[in-house]
């Protein structure tokens, strides 16, 4: 081999880093983003490890464990090793198992027990958002002699801006000293001298994301110890890492309530027959219920036959009734989310839904009665000789759809709660397909009574 070859390697590597050199972390983190996956692992490996593993670190970065995968065996180990646990073991996750029986014997003894233990626990939980890299000390330790451990520890930490004081002998968590009072302390007086006042927030590791995130909110925390029954501190859940897993948990949300599966990449990196396996069976699911749709006008054939001004007001008839179900199943799924409400409650939301529901219904089924009258009498259109009698058909009929859909769309979210499914899975479409069956018979029902020897 001559001196040409020995020097590509370093040559490669320099070429695949370039780019980046005047980057910060985020731009270099969109740019990794761009690239193919061959590439984007090159370049990745091309990069000091310090700048590799920040980068990995980052929520942003997509095809984080696919990038890993794609590393050298060595390398990636190294990469994971240096990175905080629970970062870590968000890319475990995303590697298959054979991946990871070839990675996990490679790192430390103490990174292979964090992130197998924090693979152990259920995805969306405290446990699972938890990081093992926090500063503890014993209660008996003076102000001074905690800073001094905080400097030899700090690199190795995730972050220190709070320290969880023990007990020395049980190891029970005691009280909590954020680096604030800390630094303003005495150095010979004891920690706890400068502790908060008030029992440490701490969550059981088993506890939900979304309710770890209501305590970290209600009570102004940066972070939260997640204990054991014997209150020793397991981890620590920051207020980045809940802040990245609800923004996750918040898309998947969103695609739900769009009527679809949730997408597990961004937009353009899911394939084509991916995004049709996403997208297509809920289209169609809401598709055949829209045929019972066909089904009911098929059922009042012989009116339609015999009055054809009804079907007129159809579109008008169906979007409001999807419209006002559609925007009770948005109030209420937020509402279910952020836990100001039970499902006890859903009695209490079903009495203020009917009058809101009526009164909707009302104020639509006067515009349309205007709108009827005023072609009519302006001779824009000609509704026949009983005109005043299809306003008022249209006008109960919007009454009772907007109605039934408030009530309909409010209740959706409670039911699949209680039946244990995810109450975003009530879509806008899947109200407003269930609405929209129910309104043609509502509609046609109101119509045969107020028409009922006259057009019908």
């Amino acid at each position: 081999m001559n001196q040409k070859d020995l020097l590509r390697p370093v040559a490669d590597a320099a070429a695949l880093s370039a780019p980046l050199q005047d980057f910060n972390t985020a731009d270099a983190v969109e740019y990794l983003n761009t690239l193919a996956l061959p590439r984007a692992a090159d370049t990745l490996a091309a990069l000091p490890l310090p700048r590799a593993v920040k980068m990995l670190e980052q929520p942003e970065l997509t095809r984080s464990g696919d990038l890993v995968a794609a590393l050298p065996v060595a390398k990636a180990a190294a990469l994971l090793g240096l990175m905080a646990d629970d970062r870590a073991t968000d890319i475990v996750h995303e590697l298959d198992e054979d991946e990871r029986a070839r990675l996990i014997p490679l790192l430390s003894a103490d990174s292979r027990r964090a992130i197998q233990q924090l693979l152990s626990y259920p995805a969306h939980t405290a446990g699972a958002l938890m990081t093992t890299e926090f500063v503890s000390v014993p209660a008996d330790w003076t102000v001074g002699r905690t800073l001094q451990h905080i400097r030899e520890v700090e690199r190795t930490r995730e972050t220190v801006y709070a320290i969880y004081v023990l007990d020395p002998v049980t190891q029970a968590l005691q009280q909590v000293v954020t680096m604030r009072r800390l630094i303003t302390g005495l150095p010979d007086e004891p920690v706890l001298e400068v502790a908060q006042v008030n029992p440490p927030v701490t969550v059981d590791a088993m506890l939900d994301q979304e309710e770890v995130a209501q305590l970290i909110r209600r009570h102004d925390l940066l972070a939260i110890p997640v204990v054991d029954a014997r209150q020793q501190v397991l981890g620590i859940v920051t207020v980045d890492d809940i802040l990245d897993a609800l923004i996750e948990e918040s898309t998947e949300d969103a695609h739900k309530f769009g009527g679809m599966e949730a997408l597990e990449k961004p937009y353009m990196q899911i394939g084509f027959f991916e995004m049709l396996r996403k997208r297509a069976g809920w289209l169609s699911v809401l598709f055949l219920g829209e045929m019972l749709t066909a089904s009911a006008m098929q059922h009042y054939e012989d009116e339609l036959a015999r009055a054809v001004v009804l079907t007129l007001f159809i579109p008008l008839i169906m979007s409001s009734g999807g419209n006002s179900g559609s925007q009770a199943t948005s109030l209420l799924i937020r509402s279910l989310a952020l836990r100001e409400l039970r499902l006890r409650d859903w009695w209490k939301v079903a009495l203020r839904e009917v009058p809101t529901g009526i009164t909707l219904g009302a104020i639509l089924g006067v515009l349309a009665i205007i709108r009827i009258v005023s072609w009519q009498l302006l001779g824009l259109h000609d509704y026949g000789e009983h005109w005043q009698l299809l306003a008022l058909t249209i006008g109960a009929a919007l009454v009772g759809i907007v109605t039934f859909g408030s009530l309909s769309g409010s209740m959706l979210p409670f039911i699949l709660k209680r039946l244990g499914f995810d109450p975003a899975s009530a879509s806008a479409p899947f109200v407003a397909t269930l609405v929209d069956v129910t309104g043609l018979v509502i509609y046609f029902s109101i119509a045969a009574m107020i028409l009922r020897g006259t057009l019908l």
